[in-house]
């Protein structure tokens, strides 16, 4: 057992999501099954589904500023301060060489660096017109640092590349690092910029992966029998993680404890999905959060929309949570797309309502499930009451065979 000096737990979140720019707002639309993927038309590439965030991105630095810097940068900015303001903090209300700031991210780089050789290319590629904001544009702790100059925090910060699995490992790594002293708070979330890359676009569709539809909104169709791909999405999620007693004694809001977490590694092939490792990283996650199956009412799945990702998840559940037939399953990419870095944490943000409300905010898109997704207490297209929702294990899987799991409590006991 953690002292109250070693359990963490949330007391802020900001986000900016494809159909939210607050956590209230995102509750209300996930519950709702509002999705607003809309038709991009992306340079060298056409048209496709994509969920694209739209928020106030001057109201925390200058539009200077941002053009300065990287997309990441601009909604990692954006979801720190809000952050910090639903927790109720200032960034001096700790020591600034006292917070950690740990952002998790897919991929950074690729768009500024497109769009850079774009710009060139007009000027006959003559590389003396090449910026030179290029190189701190592109460095993989980017996105942290501008969290870090905006706020002015001189504590450690930090990029996590750990593919779509990214969003969680930030989050552990906050814990981690709380638990050992080493910060006093920790700004940890994940961040995606993908849907300015041409490359990822083209790549998901050269290995058919790229979902399309008549109606971009429903081109998200996980556990569906006629699913075809991935919806590419931007977006972020920034929580502030303090220890128990801290968030105590400022009579902080408390949205749950970080109890379980775990990662582990395929170790097996670079893009498909392996049930078993699955399996290992969620009972681990069990393990260390002292529960069994039966103690999870909600399991957030990453499941993406693709045949073979979303059926080595359902294998898994069903085979680790065949004695828990009351634990609801959800998946929120349905409704936002795939935010790659952020996916995770936006996931987890958008249940965490179900705490209060007891809700189960639904898949949508299913017209005709896939007998190898059904699972007991899938929630699908509509909502659900719960007679009451305390524990969320929230997975999150990607590329390269990584897997990651976090089990959040809302009682503090």
């Amino acid at each position: 057992m953690y002292s109250d000096d070693q359990r963490v737990v949330i007391t802020g979140v900001g986000l900016a999501a494809p159909n939210a720019s607050s956590l209230s707002e995102f509750r209300e639309k996930l519950i709702n099954g509002i999705s607003e993927i809309e038709e991009v038309d992306l340079r060298y590439f056409g048209k496709a589904p994509a969920g694209t965030c739209r928020f106030e991105e001057t109201r925390y630095r200058k539009k200077k500023e941002n053009k300065k810097g990287t997309r990441a940068g601009c909604i990692g900015v954006y979801c720190s301060h809000e952050a910090l303001r639903d927790a109720g903090l200032e960034p001096g209300s700790y020591a600034r060489d006292r917070i950690g700031v740990y952002v998790g991210l897919t991929e950074h780089g690729t768009v500024e660096t497109e769009n850079e050789i774009y710009n060139i290319k007009g000027y006959g590629y003559d590389v003396s017109y090449w910026t030179h904001h290029h190189n701190p544009r592109t460095v993989l702790n980017n996105p942290a640092g501008e969290i870090t100059m905006s706020l002015g925090i001189t504590g450690p910060h930090y990029s996590i590349g750990a593919a779509c699995a990214a969003g969680n490992a930030s989050l552990i790594q906050g814990v981690q690092m709380l638990r050992l002293g080493e910060v006093d708070m920790a700004i940890a979330g994940g961040l995606s910029e993908s849907t300015g890359s041409f490359g990822i676009f083209a790549s998901f569709k050269s290995q058919g992966a790229l979902a399309d539809a008549d109606d971009p909104r429903q081109a998200c169709k996980p556990f569906d029998v006629n699913r075809n791909g991935i919806v590419v999405s931007e977006g972020g999620c920034i929580y502030i993680l303090e220890t128990l007693t801290r968030a105590r004694t400022r009579n902080a809001r408390i949205y749950g404890e970080i109890v379980g977490y775990a990662m582990n590694s395929d170790a097996k092939d670079p893009v498909l999905p392996f049930w078993e490792r699955q399996v290992q990283c969620m009972q681990l996650a069990l393990d260390r959060a002292a529960m069994t199956t039966t103690d999870i009412d909600l399991i957030s799945t990453h499941a993406t929309g693709t045949r073979q990702g979303d059926n080595e998840e359902c294998r898994a559940i069903r085979s680790l949570f065949a004695d828990s037939p009351q634990t609801y399953v959800n998946n929120t990419k349905s409704i936002i797309g795939h935010a790659m870095g952020a996916a995770g944490v936006l996931e987890l943000a958008g249940n965490l309502g179900s705490f209060e409300d007891g809700l189960v905010h639904p898949t949508i898109n299913v017209t005709e499930l896939d007998p190898a997704c059904a699972l007991d207490n899938l929630v699908i297209n509509e909502a659900v009451q719960s007679r009451g929702i305390g524990t969320i294990l929230n997975n999150s899987f990607g590329m390269m065979g990584i897997n990651s799991v976090l089990i959040v409590r809302k009682n503090i006991l």
